[in-house]
């Protein structure tokens, strides 16, 4: 009987391990550790099955001890999985970092005024470790009733000010916006914004900054293929072509279904990119 407890307690653990992979505060590590250990318990369960003499009945595949193998199997391969899943999120992860910070330091090269000593460590992309945590992105106000009603007056009084072209306010008042609002769920739509109004102001260094924060801050957003387009321009327009034509060529690779896709194409044709 206390064998029958402990393989049911056993059973539970497989199912609380496997619900924890989808939970927001699970890592692949704690996954990894939850995985160590119940791989542990199943093999000190089956030695206490094997020497219980209570495995001898029962037809093959429904004895505990087949149970047991099935369970150590599949902890075998669920282990093997979330090692190699850890793997490549962290290899993107540093990849993708280690492309902005390069970004960063060439517009930096370009910007009067810039201390490329100042820039420090590029946070990791997305601004966390795993890119498996990275938040969905807002779609649009109507859709975000956890917006405060203060914040979602500032974020149209400044859409407002930048469709009717006042650059100048758009560009204070979605500075202001991000400054009041630092954990907002349209963080990567205010820097857009920003990007293009500092664009019609003909702040070119400037907007490439706030693109590559729009983009960077979540790569695969709603607004993540817009914000690499305009990067790409921007880059252009100071002068940076060879970086330029990389970056409006990935709007393709990574957002083929995006209509930015063909106005990417059609800057690289203007920058000459091979």
């Amino acid at each position: 009987m206390r064998g029958a407890a402990r393989f049911g307690a056993l059973l539970g653990l497989a199912v609380m391990t496997a619900t924890a992979a989808t939970a927001q505060d699970a890592t692949l590590a704690d996954i990894r550790q939850q995985l160590g250990t119940l791989y542990s318990d199943v093999q000190s369960l089956r030695s206490e099955l094997s020497t219980s003499g209570a495995l001898t009945t029962g037809a093959v595949g429904n004895t505990p001890l087949d149970r047991l193998n099935a369970i150590e199997s599949e902890l075998t391969r669920l282990t093997g999985k979330s090692e190699e899943l850890e793997f490549r999120i962290n290899r993107i992860t540093t990849d993708g970092t280690n492309r902005i910070g390069d970004l960063e330091f060439r517009l930096c090269e370009v910007e009067p005024g810039c201390d490329i000593g100042s820039l420090g460590d590029t946070p990791s992309l997305g601004g966390v470790d795993s890119a498996s945590s990275v938040p969905a992105p807002a779609a649009a106000v109507p859709d975000q009733p956890q917006l405060a009603l203060g914040e979602q007056q500032d974020y149209q009084r400044a859409q407002e000010a930048l469709a009717s072209g006042d650059f100048r306010s758009a560009a204070d008042l979605l500075a202001t916006f991000s400054a009041t609002y630092p954990g907002s769920t349209l963080t990567e739509e205010t820097a857009l914004m920003r990007g293009r109004a500092l664009d019609g102001l003909g702040d070119t260094a400037n907007a490439a900054r706030a693109y590559l924060e729009a983009f960077s801050g979540n790569p695969e957003g709603a607004v993540a293929a817009e914000a690499l387009f305009r990067l790409g321009n921007a880059l252009g327009g100071v002068g940076q072509a060879q970086d330029a034509c990389v970056t409006l060529n990935e709007v393709g690779v990574r957002f083929p279904a995006s209509p930015f896709v063909t106005e990417a194409a059609n800057a690289r044709v203007a920058l000459a990119c091979p």
